[in-house]
């Protein structure tokens, strides 16, 4: 994954979703480039034409933080997106050996005393390292169930079980970006986005866009196999024991029909036949 000019990647490929009109520009006629042209975004950010042109191409990698709030304004960038920007000018991270993913027995337990809610711990990569009993459930039945982004662009039944897969894909993208944040060299991601992107022109498509957005809160509507509709508002909480992992915890709204389909997928699942190793490959004595 070419990692040289990361900032001058985002920069375009961010300036090219805006629309002139959203940003005051006048159109007229046929433009051979969409969005902004670079000149345009220079001028709306108070900048030369040329001081940008430099940003872009990689030659200018040192630019002042009003410069780039100057920027994100322009470009309409959201509060993560805007957290990035500033990130890729900064020195790269030195990286030590990429530690193996491994989720602590404390977490573990605490899961798995939620039997009526289900629950995941996603790795740096939207990976699943751990879930309790319902959390398996709500994802079995596919072949990439313990890959979220596999599961999105690759697994056959994505678009059967997301009803709204298109806003999935656009948010697991960006997540998976704003999840990794510049590591761009993290061999794992570097294998993920390779594959992704052979496989897939929609995930192409959609990584070269750059949105980053982090994963937080929403509300997700599932076609499961075994109880069919479920509309699940989540939760992502960061796990501050072992940066890189998130803690989501779904929940149905009480009293609705989701809550009953969310019961009944939970009394088909028997979690004392299923031993922890057996759940949480990942976990850590």
């Amino acid at each position: 994954m070419n990692s040289e000019n990361l900032l001058g990647q985002f920069l375009r490929a961010r300036r090219e979703q805006v629309r002139p009109e959203d940003a005051g520009i006048t159109v007229d006629g046929w433009r051979r480039v969409p969005g902004l042209r670079r000149e345009e975004v220079a001028m709306l950010a108070g900048v030369s034409a040329d001081y940008y042109v430099r940003l872009e191409q990689g030659r200018e990698r040192n630019p002042s933080a009003q410069v780039l709030d100057a920027l994100a304004r322009t470009l309409r960038l959201e509060a993560d997106a805007v957290a990035h920007l500033h990130q890729l000018t900064r020195p790269a991270p030195v990286r030590g050996r990429v530690r193996e993913e491994r989720v602590s027995p404390n977490l573990l337990r605490m899961m798995d005393g939620w039997p009526a809610t289900p629950a995941v711990v996603l790795g740096r990569c939207l990976t699943v390292l751990a879930h309790n009993a319902l959390g398996g459930a709500l994802f079995d039945g596919h072949t990439h169930s313990r890959d979220l982004v596999r599961l999105v662009f690759l697994d056959d039944g994505a678009r059967d079980f997301y009803p709204d897969w298109d806003r999935v894909a656009v948010n697991t993208v960006a997540g998976l970006r704003a999840a990794v944040g510049v590591g761009h060299d993290d061999p794992q991601l570097i294998e993920t986005v390779g594959e992704l992107s052979v496989k897939s022109e929609k995930f192409r498509e959609l990584w070269a866009r750059h949105d980053i957005r982090q994963k937080t809160h929403e509300t997700k509507r599932f076609r499961h196999p075994l109880v069919g509709e479920l509309t699940l508002h989540y939760e992502s909480l960061t796990v501050n024991s072992a940066p890189g992992q998130q803690l989501v915890v779904y929940q149905a709204e009480p009293g609705s029909p989701s809550e009953e389909a969310l019961a009944l997928l939970g009394s088909f699942t028997a979690p004392e036949a299923v031993r922890p190793e057996e759940r949480h490959p990942n976990h850590r004595e």
